[in-house]
């Protein structure tokens, strides 16, 4: 594996260390480098090599008043607060200023790919075992040898251009909650070449938490990364307004029973594909939305009077979304619980962050019932006043879609 680059100002270990003993007018021999506190909590990160080492670095010998919160730089630093902001900050702003970049974080499961173990697939899905793409026609599956287990891997439709594209306007890395072997497993398969990740792979091993993903361990600062993930509940909460929630790529039989879909016959029984559904792959339609971001974000029009590192793509996401629906005033009929108050609801609230209006009673500014059948009062009163009448599925898609879906799509029945 080639050497892990966070960007061109830090391209190995000797670059990095001269880059912080200048940053701290240090001398030119490492006399000054001091080991870390033992109580410091040591953090494990991806090598040159694949190998994880542990490296500590300080600068004096002076106590700390605060601990490392950092699992993920090249060649295994963990480094002190102050370093770790420097660090950001140069980060961020060599890619801002000087390559036009944000940064993307990737979530794996469900989000670029799905993966299941090979002797758990379904007897309908047996035939991917043998057959070929010139026999089934769906692309990117692959077989994975692990130590212990082999696994099927299929890449979410669009995978390659989306990666390719995505990376001229975004700096790309991979976090995912898995162990850092499979991360590592899944990211020779999406970058072969190690062109687009250089190394930026971010397992469990390297979290800050154990059941929770955060951009503590990422070299840039929050205000200019957007992350991809099927949920933002995995994430910490400072961290969940940089989020792109995509729907779940379920492709094997055993991803549809993990999330209660057993129900639901899998792309890979159907031997179709996630675009059949939507009528183009969806990652498409993400990358649009991320050059939509970049386009803003980078727009001196649209943010007069920021200055570029000072800018915040949080509040692009915002004004993004604020668009979907900001022309629609909805009422919702028998949708939600009777011991619930309406403006507390999950659906009302996403709705008023696509920028819709929500009301409790129907009156002529009205644009939209969402109701959960057609027999309500309000539903027939939509129906009389030609108002549009859907059910709730058009929220959440429009809220998946980042764009307004065509209500005849989501009748109410």
């Amino acid at each position: 594996m080639s050497v892990a680059t966070v960007s061109p100002i830090l391209h190995n270990i000797d670059n990095l260390v001269g880059y912080l003993k200048r940053g701290r007018g240090l001398d030119s021999d490492y006399s000054d480098l001091g080991l870390l506190d033992h109580r410091a909590k040591r953090l494990k990160v991806e090598t040159d090599v694949g190998i994880s080492q542990e490296a500590r670095f300080a600068f004096d010998e002076k106590p700390m008043s605060s601990q490392v919160r950092f699992g993920y730089i090249p060649k295994g630093l963990v480094l002190r607060d102050d370093e770790i902001d420097r660090l950001r900050n140069e980060n961020t702003r060599n890619l801002l200023l000087n390559h036009k970049k944000l940064h993307l974080v990737l979530d794996l499961d469900h989000t670029l790919l799905n993966t299941t173990f090979l002797d758990e697939m379904s007897p309908d899905e047996e035939y991917l075992k043998t057959q070929t793409q010139s026999d089934h026609f769906l692309q990117y599956v692959h077989i994975v040898d692990t130590p212990s287990r082999q696994l099927m891997t299929k890449l979410r439709p669009y995978i390659r251009t989306f990666l390719v594209q995505a990376s001229q306007m975004f700096e790309l890395s991979i976090y995912t909650m898995g162990t850092r072997d499979y991360a590592l497993e899944m990211a020779k398969l999406l970058d072969p070449g190690n062109h687009i990740f250089g190394g930026r792979v971010i397992s469990r091993n390297d979290s800050t938490e154990t059941d929770r993903k955060s951009l503590d361990v990422l070299l840039a600062r929050d205000s200019a990364v957007v992350i991809l993930d099927d949920t933002k509940n995995v994430w910490a909460n400072d961290n969940r307004e940089n989020v792109i929630v995509m729907p779940r790529y379920h492709f094997f039989r055993s991803s549809c029973q993990q999330f209660g879909l057993s129900n639901r016959k899998p792309y890979s029984e159907l031997k179709t594909d996630e675009f059949d559904r939507y009528g183009g792959a969806y990652l498409a339609n993400v990358l649009q939305l991320l050059g939509y971001i970049h386009t803003i974000f980078f727009n001196e029009v649209e943010l007069r009077g920021w200055d570029l590192i000072d800018r915040d793509v949080r509040l692009v996401l915002k004004i993004i979304k604020k668009e979907v629906l900001k022309d629609c005033k909805i009422v919702f009929s028998h949708v939600f619980p009777s011991n619930v108050e309406a403006d507390t609801h999950p659906l009302w609230k996403m709705a008023e962050q696509l920028g819709a209006t929500c009301s409790t009673q129907v009156d002529p500014s009205v644009t939209h019932v969402v109701a959960a059948n057609a027999r309500t009062q309000k539903s027939c009163w939509a129906v009389k006043e030609g108002k549009f009448l859907v059910n709730p599925q058009w929220i959440h898609t429009a809220n998946f879609m980042w764009q307004k879906q065509p209500e005849d799509n989501f009748p109410c029945h």
